[in-house]
Parts: C-alpha cells; structure tokens; sequence
C-alpha cells in the first residue's frame, strides 16, 4: 500500500516522541455502563478559568467535580488535517476511525497527500458503526443521549447517524428518530418534524416539548423531552421555571436507563455551548456552560460510585478559540491579584447572548443602569459609540439609516450579540486567537470500577479503543458494519432495482425554513428492488422495509449517499427476496 509523505511523516513523528498504545490499561475488566461526557470545544484553559471563577465566588471550592480523574490528554484530528470540527472528531470517539470536517459517522474520502490515516477508497462515504449501534444491537444495550443543543447538531448526531454533510438535518433527524434510542434530552424543537412526532408517539414515546414541568414528572423509559427551538439558554441565562440545567437532565437520563433488569446501557452527555461561546469569544460564556458541565460531570461520577458497574470518561472533542489567561495589555501578570484578574470577570452576571437580550428588550435610557447591574461596566465614549451603531440595535437613538460599523472603533460590530461579546471579553483577563477550532490536546478524565483508566496522551482511535474493550468491542466496529452497512449494488447483485429521485432537493431546506412543517420523506429517494415476483420498497433513514406491503422492522437504520447515490442496508435484506 502506498502512503502519503503526510500519513509518513505524521506516523514517525508521533514515534519519535514515544507515544504508544501502552497508555492503555493492560486488561480492561468490561463494566454494564458507559457515560461518555464532552464538553464541546473546550480548551485547556478553560477548565483554569472555571476553576478560578468558582474559587473567586467560593473559597473552598478549588477543584471541579472531575479534577480527580484527571488521567491525561487526548489528541484529536481528523482524516486529512489536525485541527478537527465536532463531526469527524466525536465521530472517532465513537466509531474508531477519524474522518473528515462535516462528516458524521461517515468513512472519510481520500484527501491524497493530506491523508492522516490509511484509507480503503472503496469504503468512502459509507456509515461508519457506533458503539451506541454496536451497543444496542450485539449486546442489548439501552441507550441516551443529553445535550444543550439541537438534537441534530454534530455531537449528538455522531452517535446515532450517518452523513457526509452535518448540516443536512432532514437526513440526520429521521435517523436519529429511528434508531431507537431509549432517552433524549436536549435543545431542539424546532427540527423535530410533525411526521417525526408521530412516529415517536407510535414506537411508544413519551414526547414532551418545551414541559419542564411533565419532564420532572415523567418517570417512562422511553422519552423524548426538548426544550427551546434551537436550544437550551446558556446556563447563566437560563430561566429555571423553563428550562432544566444540563445536570438534571443528566440525572433523569440515568434514572431512566439504569435498570438492574437490563444489560446496561451506553449514554452520550454533551456540555454543548461550551463551543458556542468559544467560537463567539465570550469569557462569561465558556465559564458558565463548563460550570455546568462539571456539575453534570459530578452527577455521573456519583452515580458512577454507587453503582459499581459504570465507567464515565471526560473529554473534549477539539480545543476552540485559542483561549488564554493573561494577555499582553494585562502587563506582567505575576503581579496581578486574584481580585484584579477574576473580580470584574465575577461581576457579570450574564453571557453575551443574555445580555444582548436584555439590552435588546429595554430602553436606550436604561443602558447605563442595565449594564452597572449586569456586568459591573460603565461605558466609555467609544464602548457607546459602538453600541448605538450596531446595526440590529433598534432600542438605540439612532434610525435605522444610521445604524453602521464604525471605522478604527475595535467594539464595531455587525450584530449586538457580537458587540457584547467584544465588551465581556474587553473587561476580562483572557485572551483569543482565534473564532475558530484549534489543535491542542484536550483533558482526559476517566472513572473506572476498578480502576482500568488510561493515562498519558493518546490519540482519539486509542480512546474509541478503550471504549470499546469496556463491553468486550474492537472499535472499529467493522464486523458489524459489514452486515448492517453493506451496498444496495451487492446486497442486491443480479436483482432488478431502481432508485426513485427524491421529490424535493435539501437545498431547499434553510435552518430559519419551517422544519417542523416539513414532510421529510419528500427529500428521500425510495429504493425498489424486484425479484421472482417480490417487490422491496426501501426509504433510506428509517429502520423498516415493505415487502410486498408488509413491513419489517430492522435493528439497524437504512442510510442513503448522495455522494456516491448509494443505499446501506443490511445484507439479510437478501433473504428476504430469496425465500419461499
């Protein structure tokens, strides 16, 4: 096989500085439970920055719930480029094989030269088995996903779909709906369509959208519960007569999978604006969802504990925004106080996106008093000019004509959202270098019965390895793949098949478009497949066929590819066909 200079290059220096597969525990004793928890986008620096925030507002609280399991880093990229984004990254955590941006659980094509890692060409585009699918179907796992997001963002998607383009939610959301999956909570009312509604009404579902109330009610073990269109409000934003905090709901996903009757079950917590307020560069932001991660992280741990039979491992999927305590303006940090550097940051008692809200929904008279008692800030000159000129600032004094950027002011910005941004982060002692991802390690934290954890740094396949050896797996799950993922051209070689186009492009489909409204099915193509007078109707992101008008369920869900016009379906689908 030939290598790239990249992959080769990459390989031996990864040799050189003597990091091996011998981090990994030399005998993993498998556990019932796993509870994997990642905060989104974090950064080293960000667990310094909550630790300090939490020890300015509480003395004696110097350490956060998952400083003790601390084990190490993990290294993170993708197939072709060392920075990774949400999709390909978790995408390994889970399946065992690093892909491409924008990839969900998706083999990755071949980038030639920038290949990281040895490809099968003949493998692109096809889904790539989690271990939430491995879980649920070798072992009769239960399953459940938490989040603070859309259900059909990056993460959550990773463990239960397959597409090469994250943004295309009506591929995403009927698959996730299909999967099976025992219990979801997060953000996201918005994309779950009405068909989809019925569906999960039909499989037995408890559906619960925008009901705080019915959630803390609920004991089912079956439930769907989403709040918010989008998703949940920042945790210092957030109103608690509205909406759970991310460590109630993880308490509730517990107690619904957890059944002494059953065989275990795998559940994916993620800390999911932890990423949201890097990419936005909002100190107040990052602190507020990772204190809220690690409350939910203590959860788990407890439970952990108590238990005896659930391992949980921490970790992030990709640093985000170059974050740094201590910039070139603070001048020499060894001289600045914990007050100095930490109080103003304390004063603030919303995130950006909360106080953009609030300065949204008042009056331009009440500025200065607002931003005193939100954020300890009163306005200079150029802090007002900017704020008057943002352009979707209608409370302010200016008419809409008047409302533009400001040159050489550094707090201009085109929204108010990114203004407040700008003014958190002026008044606190981080720095960004970046609105982007970056490519540092990010921390390991793992919890095991017995104490079989990792240590040191590994790569994010070695991590999919370890989650794997807890059940008894080999990440990658290709075994299984091959039966549950094979080509329509091969399950049905020699048989009569035509694909139907689907009736609408997903182009059409915007992310302001009434989704809920949609019918998705419309932007699926059906797959025929005759054969000795059967006839099999398959419609890709479900978990059923139709063979002659009766239905057959599935332990696995159908995917389509558009990009190679490509249906994965179970090699049984044959028999079908086949027998008398």
């Amino acid at each position: 096989m030939k290598y790239s200079r990249s992959l080769i290059f990459f390989t031996l220096l990864l040799s050189h500085i003597g990091i091996a597969s011998a981090v990994l525990p030399d005998s993993i004793p498998q556990v019932r439970n796993i509870i994997l928890m990642i905060p989104d986008g974090c950064s080293l620096a960000s667990y310094s920055l909550a630790r300090w925030y939490q020890r300015y507002k509480e003395p004696n609280k110097q350490h956060l719930n998952i400083d003790p399991y601390i084990k190490g880093t993990v290294l993170t990229y993708c197939s072709d480029a060392p920075i990774g984004d949400s999709a390909p990254t978790t995408s390994c955590y889970v399946s065992g094989i690093p892909s491409k941006a924008n990839y969900i659980a998706t083999y990755p094509k071949s980038e030639g030269k920038n290949d990281l890692i040895s490809l099968d060409a003949n493998k692109a585009f096809s889904p790539l088995t989690t271990i939430l699918e491995a879980g649920k179907i070798m072992l009769g796992k239960r399953s459940g996903l938490v989040f603070t997001c859309e259900f059909t963002h990056a993460t959550p998607a990773d463990c239960s779909a397959h597409t090469a383009n994250r943004k295309r939610y009506e591929m995403i959301a009927p698959q996730m709906v299909h999967q099976n999956i025992d219990v979801v909570i997060g953000g996201g009312t918005y994309m779950l369509s009405k068909g989809l509604k019925e569906e999960l009404r039909n499989r037995g579902y408890e559906l619960l959208l925008d009901d705080l109330e019915g959630f803390r009610r609920s004991s089912g073990h079956k439930l769907w519960s989403l709040f918010g269109d989008i998703s949940i409000p920042y945790d210092f934003d957030r109103d608690t007569t509205r909406y759970p905090s991310l460590a109630e709901m993880t308490a509730s996903a517990i107690s619904r999978l957890d059944d002494p009757g059953h065989s275990g079950f795998f559940l994916m917590v993620e800390g999911s604006k932890v990423d949201w307020a890097a990419h936005a560069n909002d100190p107040v932001g990052i602190v507020s969802e990772l204190l809220a991660f690690d409350k939910a992280c203590g959860v788990a741990l407890d439970f952990a504990k108590r238990d005896g039979q659930t391992a949980v491992v921490i970790l992030s999927d990709h640093g985000n925004s170059g974050i740094s305590i201590g910039r070139a303006n603070l001048g020499k940090g060894q001289k600045i106080s914990l007050e100095k550097l930490i109080g103003q940051l304390a004063r603030h008692k919303y995130t950006a996106d909360g106080l953009a809200n609030i300065l949204s929904s008042h009056s331009y008279a009440e500025v200065d008093s607002l931003l005193w008692d939100a954020s300890g800030i009163r306005l200079n000159a150029e802090e007002r000019e900017a704020l008057i000129h943002c352009p979707d600032y209608e409370a302010g004094p200016l008419r809409k004509e008047e409302r533009k950027p400001v040159a050489d002011n550094p707090l201009s910005s085109e929204t108010l959202f990114s203004y407040c941004c700008k003014l958190l982060a002026k008044y606190s002692p981080v720095g960004f270098t970046t609105h982007g991802h970056t490519a540092e390690d990010v921390l390991l934290c793992v919890y095991h019965p017995q104490g079989a954890e990792p240590s040191g740094m590994l790569f994010n396949t070695e991590l999919a390895s370890y989650l794997g050896a807890l059940w008894g797996l080999k990440a990658p799950y290709s075994e299984l793949g091959e039966q549950i993922f094979a080509a329509h051209t091969t399950v049905f070689a020699g048989m009569r098949v035509n694909i139907q186009p689907a009736k609408r492009s997903y182009k059409e489909i915007r992310h302001k478009q009434d989704f809920h409204e949609l019918d998705l099915s419309d932007f699926a193509p059906i797959l025929t497949v005759t054969h000795k007078g059967k006839k099999l109707s398959i419609k890709p992101y479900t978990d059923y066929v139709d063979l002659n008008g009766k239905r057959h369920r599935l332990h696995s869900v159908i995917v389509y590819a558009p990009e190679n016009n490509t249906f994965y379906l179970p090699r049984s689908l044959r028999s079908l066909l086949t027998s008398k």
